[in-house]
């Protein structure tokens, strides 16, 4: 349990669970978030992660477990006993009252004296960036603008840990990426702990410091950094939700301190790891495809992982190129190459037998 002073282990779950008839939708979740920190809970749609969110704040009760803050027990508070407040995805602005009010609401139901809501609303606005927009309702602003009243309402009570159900979900793709960055500023402006849920990989590597990512049946497969969590997954699950990733079935077929390698269908792939496993056990080996390269020639000196196929599909995004290659096994390889330059584009088109390679370093074996 962590001590009332400690900055580490200040929100720990342990063993949550949460039951709704027979089915079982939080599955024994140990989680351990530190003070100040943006921790993203990851996964996809009826994984879970709303649940537990809602957990926290004590919007439902939890079948079995505990919830602790600074080592308080919050499982038994009520939602208004507890120093959470939770953003909705939907914002819930009143619609009839103006900016300033919407963000005031909470404070004048806790019967704060008038001069420090007037003072609280104003520091709220000016954090927010909306002070000349205090007298307008919030059909008359954009999406954006109405998600930072929303924040900025959660944040008038000064609450100890901020809750978001996917805050960024209802703005469209090029708002959302640009307010990514504004409400991790905003947030770390304050210095409070933050719980998010989301299920856009892109908005959790971005937003985060630490992420858990949630299987299907509740479960928390893996906590780390953004970093941690996309370049070294613990089981195929998560290396197939972060990402796009090239997954190879094989039996593994040589385990040294230092390396492995795996006998796959298009053929014995060398592994900058060891895996400490019975060889002939079943594996995956896991490469992500900015991590291959691709050409017309065989590379010189490129004794192991190299392979060939045939160009299937061709995508130009701009930064890169997408190739889709089809090995003469029938594996479907995606690689992505930079564009660096106009004039640097690889000379390949579709239906053109290339070479395709990478370093062992950059393959990863996973047991599951």
């Amino acid at each position: 349990m962590a001590d009332a002073g400690s900055k580490k282990d200040y929100l720990v779950t342990e063993k949550l669970v949460k039951r709704f008839d027979e089915s079982l939708v939080v599955d024994e979740v140990d989680l351990s978030i530190n003070q100040g920190e943006i921790f993203a809970l990851l996964g996809s749609s009826g994984c879970g992660k709303s649940t537990l969110l809602r957990m926290l704040a004590g919007l439902e009760t939890p079948t079995s477990g505990r919830i602790l803050l600074g080592g308080q027990d919050m499982s038994k508070l009520a939602p208004y006993e507890r120093p959470f407040n939770m953003m909705f995805q939907s914002y819930a602005l009143f619609p009839h009252l103006d900016i300033w009010e919407n963000i005031a609401f909470g404070l004048k139901r806790e019967g704060l004296p008038k001069n420090d809501i007037k003072q609280r609303v104003g520091e709220m606005l000016d954090l927010v960036q909306l002070t000349p927009y205090a007298k307008r309702k919030p059909h008359q602003l954009s999406g954006g603008q109405q998600q930072r009243v929303a924040l900025a309402r959660s944040l008038a009570k000064k609450p100890k840990v901020l809750l978001l159900d996917e805050p960024l979900g209802a703005l469209d793709k090029k708002l959302r990426e640009q307010t990514q960055f504004e409400l991790v500023n905003i947030i770390e402006k304050v210095g409070v702990t933050c719980v998010m849920v989301t299920h856009d990989q892109e908005e959790a590597m971005t937003m985060a410091g630490r992420i858990a990512v949630m299987s299907s049946r509740g479960r928390v497969l893996q906590v780390g950094s953004p970093q941690e969590v996309y370049e070294y997954p613990s089981t195929r699950f998560v290396a197939d939700f972060i990402g796009s990733v090239n997954l190879l079935d094989g039996k593994l077929s040589i385990d040294e301190t230092d390396r492995c390698a795996v006998q796959t269908a298009i053929g014995e792939i060398h592994v900058g790891h060891s895996l400490s496993g019975a060889l002939g056990m079943p594996v995956a080996v896991a490469v992500r495809p900015e991590k291959i390269s691709i050409g017309k020639q065989a590379p010189k000196g490129q004794s192991h992982n190299l392979f060939n196929g045939r160009v299937k599909e061709i995508a130009y995004f701009g930064s890169h190129n997408t190739y889709i290659v089809v090995t003469p096994q029938g594996y479907r390889m995606k690689i992505t190459e930079p564009n660096g330059s106009h004039l640097n584009l690889l000379d390949i088109t579709w239906e053109d037998e290339v070479f395709f390679w990478w370093d062992d370093t950059d393959a990863l074996v996973l047991r599951d």
